[in-house]
């Protein structure tokens, strides 16, 4: 699984900049002066379809090489079939896309968290500048 969300991963980027670059001066705005996850809103907002299309493919890829999907709808079936147990979804590629999606947010939020507190965790002058007019309106 770690795998396939590896290999997707790698295609994050072009979707990322496509997303960035598409930016309305009402959205630069509101991720700059927002809360310290509106980066991450944002691009959740606009990318995640996208960035599932990708991944799925691959998480499916990986999941079939190792017969993961097989074994898993036949446990979800017998589970399923249990009288007055809560039905569990089969769908072990959406699951576990979805799962790699959240994470790879997770990890973008702790990122801009850190680049909107920490003034040295902006490495390039590009991101001091931008951050410096937060810096100066939360004061």
């Amino acid at each position: 699984m770690n795998r396939g969300a590896e290999d997707a991963a790698k295609e994050a980027k072009p979707i990322f900049v496509a997303a960035i670059t598409g930016l309305t001066f009402n959205d630069a705005a509101n991720i700059l002066l927002g809360s310290d996850n509106a980066a991450t809103q944002y691009l959740n907002r606009t990318t995640s379809q996208p960035l599932y299309d990708k991944f799925n493919p691959k998480i499916v890829a990986s999941l079939n090489k190792i017969g993961a999907n097989d074994l898993w709808k036949k446990a979800a079936d017998v589970y399923n079939k249990i009288p007055l147990v809560t039905k569990i979804n089969s769908d072990l590629d959406d699951y576990v896309t979805k799962e790699a999606l959240k994470g790879l947010f997770a990890k973008i939020e702790q990122e801009e968290k850190n680049i909107r507190r920490n003034k040295g965790a902006r490495t390039s002058e590009l991101l001091k500048k931008v951050f410096a007019k937060q810096d100066a309106n939360r004061k």
